[in-house]
């Protein structure tokens, strides 16, 4: 595991702390992701071929923001990519990398910030992010840096959580479960505090999002709105379950490229 060089705000340290806690939590669905040939994506783990967030890969040089397991870097590596995962947990890294030598499957593993990548700029050409840098750092700072790393041409592709989703959370109390009713305001979302544990989400509304992403250089080319498929079951995750989930999308997914 390589170490980068600027490890940034405050709040990446506790969310730093707080995945290193629940990193051996994670180690089964790691597994069960390093598992799967065809990629299994969100919290409903839909599959690829429903949602074709990978249709455009062809290979080449990626990076996996935020990547954890590194689940998604082995599925691209198996596509003829030559992935780099970089997270900011080193435990959630220090199972990523047991699984590479199971699975005997390497690719570089650097413990670092999305929000700073050690990288050139356009070192890459393709970045993907499913919950990592996603919703654990800073958009404004983290996206910039993607565009920055990819070469003209290459795609950013992101999962996460639903806009509808976070403004039905209420985040006063320290166990987040979805309701019915619109809790947060729209306007100005941007940071969200769990008071379970000092961790940091950040999410922003689509109009907020697609300014960000043109500002950046970025043209859009696809929103989707995930629902799990027939046949779902309920999910060990509080935030969401599969009622709400087949009524509203509780995840999305943005697939853009840079000019």
């Amino acid at each position: 595991m390589e170490e980068g060089t600027e490890l940034g705000e405050p709040y990446v340290q506790a969310n730093r702390e707080a995945w290193n806690n629940y990193a051996s939590d994670y180690v089964d669905a790691g597994y069960k992701g390093w598992l799967e040939d065809e990629p299994q994506w969100g919290v409903f783990q839909i599959p690829e071929s429903e949602v074709n967030l990978l249709k455009e890969f062809r290979g080449g040089d990626v990076v996996e923001l935020g990547c954890g397991t590194a689940y998604v870097s082995a599925w691209l590596a198996r596509r003829n990519g030559n992935p780099i995962g970089i997270d900011n947990s080193p435990a959630q890294l220090a199972t990523a990398a047991s699984f590479q030598k199971e699975f005997d499957l390497e690719f570089p593993l650097i413990f670092g910030n999305a929000e700073l990548l050690p990288f050139k700029d356009e070192s890459f050409d393709f970045a993907i992010s499913e919950y990592g840098a996603s919703i654990w750092c800073d958009p404004n700072r983290w996206i910039p840096e993607a565009a920055r790393v990819l070469r003209p041409g290459g795609r950013l592709v992101i999962l996460e959580n639903s806009v509808i989703l976070m403004l039905c959370q209420d985040w006063e109390v320290e166990a987040l479960s979805n309701g019915e009713k619109l809790l947060q305001s729209q306007f100005g979302m941007h940071r969200f505090e769990d008071l379970a544990d000092n961790s940091v989400e950040f999410h922003i509304s689509h109009g907020e999002k697609i300014q960000l992403f043109r500002s950046c250089g970025f043209e859009i080319e696809e929103l989707i709105e995930l629902k799990p498929p027939e046949g779902s079951e309920e999910t060990k995750y509080e935030f969401v379950d599969l009622e709400w989930a087949s009524k509203w999308p509780a995840e999305e997914a943005w697939i853009v490229q840079k000019k």
